[in-house]
């Protein structure tokens, strides 16, 4: 019914189900994860007027769950990506899944999905820390990539005496891809 994806890693389908209407993932080595990706599979959908909760827990420095607030996913909005970076030391909040014996090591955090009414969904703030990526970390990511394509394909340049006659290559110059990443920057 839910997957769960961290750059890098093997997509999650296998959550655990502690209750027929709560839903955990472990995340091992969660210190080095900043985003979690959290989304529907599309094989089940919630039932009518019902929605998840999604959280993430981590151990705190005694060893004992802490449990905050991510935010939410829908029929209606399937998937949603979270910043869990920073989440370390913040203080637990009102939680769905109680004193459940879910089973936590030190280095492991938990994404937990609780299946609840609409209504319910509606009145729940997640943690403002955990804000859904923004348009901001997008346009950075855009930069970075263009940055990247223009260093690299800067890396294989000759000039003009250095080319050898090639019908079947196209070339590029230069100037076309540094005038792309320079109109891309003042766009944002």
């Amino acid at each position: 019914m839910f997957g769960c994806l961290v750059a890098g890693r093997l997509v999650q389908t296998d959550a655990q189900q502690i209750t027929k209407d709560k839903f955990v993932f472990n995340l091992p080595d969660y210190e080095s994860i900043n985003h979690v990706v959290v989304f529907m599979l599309g094989t089940i959908p919630f039932p009518e007027r019902m929605g998840g909760s999604v959280y993430i827990s981590y151990p705190d420095q005694s060893g004992m769950p802490v449990w905050q607030l991510l935010g939410f996913i829908t029929n209606e909005k399937p998937s949603a990506i979270f910043k869990i970076s920073g989440l370390k030391s913040g203080e637990g909040s009102q939680h769905p899944f109680g004193t459940m014996n879910i089973p936590q090591t030190p280095s492991v955090a938990q994404i937990g999905i609780s299946v609840e009414l609409l209504e319910q969904l509606a009145q729940q703030t997640p943690i403002v820390n955990a804000a859904v990526s923004t348009a901001d970390s997008f346009t950075q990511f855009t930069q970075k990539m263009l940055d990247n394509f223009y260093n690299f394909a800067t890396s294989f340049a000759v000039s003009q005496t250095q080319m050898t006659p090639n019908p079947s290559e196209v070339f590029i110059p230069a100037n076309v891809i540094l005038k792309c990443r320079h109109q891309h920057r003042h766009r944002c």
